[in-house]
């Protein structure tokens, strides 16, 4: 599979999220080929600030693989990593991460921040972006657009 295939599984997991009123972002985690890990945002559905897609995906490889350490993988993401999450990959030691949209407001892999290339880390990562980032970033348009019509403030919720 290639890089747009392993994205396309993410964009699938982005969408369950968009069902689900979450913000649509997926991830997949893979190793030699296969997928070991997916999942979604649900930090609604957990109550959880942590649950972002990508935090997500690195516990449960943590538990498939029994262990916390995560190298030769690469990680799929629809939308570049936050702070924390790109953080969470350094210290997960992933190999590899791919992510579709950019995020100008929270990026940390390219955007604002280069938290996987910083070489005064004990870890960096490969990173390719812009795979399939018109389709990552239209899933999130178009959520953002439905909410705004709605009228429903994600920022005010509880």
């Amino acid at each position: 599979m290639t890089d747009q295939d392993f994205m396309r599984e993410a964009l699938k997991e982005a969408q369950l999220a968009f069902e689900k009123g979450e913000i649509p972002i997926g991830a997949v985690l893979v190793r030699d080929g296969n997928i070991i890990a997916r999942d979604h945002n649900r930090r609604e559905e957990l109550d959880d600030p942590t649950a972002h897609a990508e935090i997500l995906v690195l516990r449960e490889a943590g538990r498939t693989l029994g262990g916390w350490r995560l190298p030769n993988t690469t990680l799929y993401v629809t939308i570049e990593p936050c702070p924390m999450c790109a953080g969470g990959l350094v210290q997960a030691r992933v190999a590899r991460v791919v992510y579709g949209a950019a995020d100008i407001k929270a990026g940390a892999v390219h955007s604002l921040y280069t938290v996987t290339e910083d070489e005064r880390l004990n870890h960096r990562l490969e990173v390719t972006g812009g795979v399939l980032a018109e389709e990552c970033a239209d899933i999130m348009r178009t959520f953002f657009r439905s909410r705004r019509k709605k009228g429903t403030d994600l920022f005010l919720q509880n």
